[in-house]
């Protein structure tokens, strides 16, 4: 069990960091999309082909782009943007709640009231997911048009987060049973 738990430290960190990494690049490419459109590319790739456009996605939020000239429409991929490095700082939370919790209960009991706060979080950051690319995908059709970009989400994070929501009860009540342990000693 010891092995499993270091794995999934060592994992989860790792995962952190590239959430991370992969926030920072996007919200630079979003800048440029704004800015310097032609420097997209440096921190971006994408296949853009004039006959399907140019398609972008992150966690479920799917945004197929029209494409101009070999161009991507750069306002379809600035709000793109916008919603994909929330997108992608929430992931990053949600990874770093994780690794925390297993360092939290490395040599202690897991029912502790910061592994129930950072397991509650993990349920909302699951939940907020689908629900940034939902309301960034309003945005887009405003924005952009309906014509312009066709868009896709997956609601799967609702559905994770929920259970997580769920298993945290069990962990509310986990650590009000060692707490009455406890005081009986």
């Amino acid at each position: 069990m010891k092995g499993i738990a270091i794995a999934a430290k060592i994992v989860t960190k790792i995962l952190e960091v590239f959430h991370w990494v992969g926030t920072a690049l996007m919200a630079a490419a979003t800048v440029c999309a704004a800015v310097a459109p032609q420097f997209v590319g440096y921190f971006v790739g994408f296949d853009a082909k004039e006959c399907c456009g140019a398609e972008l996605e992150v966690y479920g939020f799917e945004v197929h782009a029209a494409v101009t000239n070999g161009n991507v429409d750069m306002k379809t991929f600035l709000l793109f943007g916008i919603g994909a490095v929330i997108i992608l700082a929430l992931m990053a939370m949600v990874f770093r709640n994780m690794n925390l919790i297993f360092k939290k209960a490395e040599n202690n009991t897991p029912f502790q009231k910061d592994n129930v706060r950072m397991m509650k979080e993990i349920g909302i950051f699951s939940i907020a997911v689908p629900v940034i690319g939902f309301i960034m995908s309003i945005i887009i059709r405003l924005v952009v048009g309906v014509a312009n970009a066709e868009l896709s989400l997956n609601m799967g994070g609702i559905f994770m987060g929920i259970v997580v929501l769920c298993l945290t009860q069990y962990f509310i009540h986990g650590a009000e049973l060692e707490q009455e342990v406890e005081g009986l000693l």
